[in-house]
């Protein structure tokens, strides 16, 4: 089953739209059916496309996340898999769930506490240089769940001076998210002298500070589906890829999209991850044979790139250079009605009901916007910013890579680092390896190639 985030499973549509394609010049416009004013977001001058949904999603007035701080639910308790009969009776109980809690979504972490974190604990455990301290990030923790699960696992399992010398340091920019995970992980006295929570943008490198040369691991769980993306567009197959950015039309409400030519830094540097210059040139064997069917059926190109994912990484290699990471998120999302190659998904919830629209600025505040991530894609831009992976490199160079990298599906993560019986059903179902088809998870650690 493919799982989307903005209903859980039980409601999940079976019927895919097909996506309208537009005839685009150099403005295009689209109407919008959402209740605030566009002057929200988008002011006089144009902005780049990932500015435009950065605000949507997090603008402190009127963005999706700052309207609605209960749009992630916590459980009041865990589920007892065990218990349940099989999928029918777990798929009432969620609904029950969700309709006490009135929120848009349950994570995963969330669904199967403590046995989501105690993977992942167990994955660090088996993986981490346990003769120095162990450090861990976690980005966007949520209501602190996932911290407290770990800490939890780590302080039964690993060895007394592991425990003693963790550090657990959460990156929330929410107030009030940082607020509740201090309240989660202080339930267990002994975890509130080894956590503590910064409020700020991990993507942000001043934030940081100088360089931490010691090894640490950062958590990402379901972060990268909310981080801003750019558009690139082409008129044709032929036709040069141009920078999309947001502008109101002159005397009108109504938001049109202006075409550029790329000059932004991080929307060149995934290109060129990318290869999609040398792909536009001609200059690949696959690129030839696609320009003569082109030349027959020529077609306008829209492309979402992870421009916020790749500044994050960007960030991150920079300040913690021998970090290990852990991300997990959706490979694919059902239903997508936004055009592009790895278009998101835009949804609203109308009277309990899920609504999606079919442009992301239909979405001012009242609908959460997000992305499948392309894990090939992840990795390349991971060993990009390693330094190993770089697009004008000798590629003779017998330099090794500073990275070794691993992508999993969630079911396969779990067989190997959870306990899979913990989440079964009576009769055999399991929700966390049947349901979440569509999760992978990435790990990450350094090489010691330095060069």
């Amino acid at each position: 089953m493919a799982i989307r985030r903005s209903v859980f499973p039980g409601y999940l549509s079976s019927l895919f739209h097909s996506s309208k394609v537009i005839s685009c010049g150099t403005l295009l416009p689209l109407q919008s059916s959402a209740s605030f004013s566009t002057h929200h977001f988008v002011g006089d001058t144009p902005m780049l496309v990932r500015d435009f949904i950065h605000a949507a999603l997090y603008d402190p007035k009127h963005g999706y996340f700052s309207q609605r701080s209960r749009s992630v639910g916590v459980l009041e308790s865990s589920i007892n898999f065990n218990k349940l009969e099989g999928q029918k009776a777990y798929m009432q109980l969620l609904d029950k769930v969700y309709k006490q809690n009135e929120v848009s979504w349950f994570t995963p972490v969330e669904l199967f506490k403590p046995w989501y974190a105690h993977g992942i604990a167990e994955s660090i455990l088996r993986t981490a240089n346990l003769s120095v301290p162990l450090k861990i990030y976690e980005i966007g923790g949520g209501s602190g769940t996932c911290a407290k699960g770990i800490m939890d696992y780590l302080k039964l399992n690993a060895p007394t001076r592991v425990y003693n010398s963790l550090t657990y340091i959460s990156i929330e920019i929410s107030s009030s998210l940082a607020k509740k995970q201090m309240e989660t992980v202080g339930e267990v006295q002994s975890h509130s002298s080894r956590f503590r929570v910064e409020c700020r943008d991990a993507a942000n490198r001043s934030g940081w500070g100088e360089a931490d040369q010691q090894p640490c691991w950062v958590i990402m769980l379901e972060v990268l589906d909310n981080l801003p993306h750019d558009i690139i567009y082409s008129r044709d197959q032929f036709s040069p890829w141009m920078e999309v950015w947001v502008e109101k039309q002159a005397e009108r409400s109504e938001l049109c999209e202006l075409y550029k030519p790329v000059e932004d830094r991080l929307i060149s540097s995934c290109m060129e991850i990318l290869d999609l210059e040398k792909e536009s040139d001609g200059r690949t064997s696959a690129s030839l044979v696609r320009n003569v069917w082109a030349k027959v059926f020529p077609k306008p190109r829209r492309c979402w790139l992870p421009t916020g994912c790749l500044k994050l990484l960007e960030v991150l290699h920079g300040a913690l250079p021998k970090m290990s990471l852990i991300a997990s998120d959706f490979s694919y999302l059902p239903d997508v009605t936004v055009p592009g190659e790895r278009a998101p998904l835009v949804s609203s919830k109308r009277d309990g009901k899920s609504f999606d629209h079919k442009s992301y600025m239909d979405a001012k505040g009242d609908a959460d916007i997000f992305f499948p991530t392309d894990f090939w894609l992840l990795e390349r831009m991971d060993h990009h910013c390693s330094g190993w992976l770089k697009p004008d490199q000798d590629k003779s160079s017998k330099k090794g890579k500073k990275r070794r990298t691993l992508t999993l599906d969630t079911s396969s993560f779990m067989e190997e680092f959870g306990l899979p019986s913990k989440t079964r059903t009576k009769d055999g179902y399991n929700p966390l390896l049947d349901d979440f088809k569509n999760t992978k998870i990435y790990l990450s650690v350094p090489t010691h190639n330095t060069k």
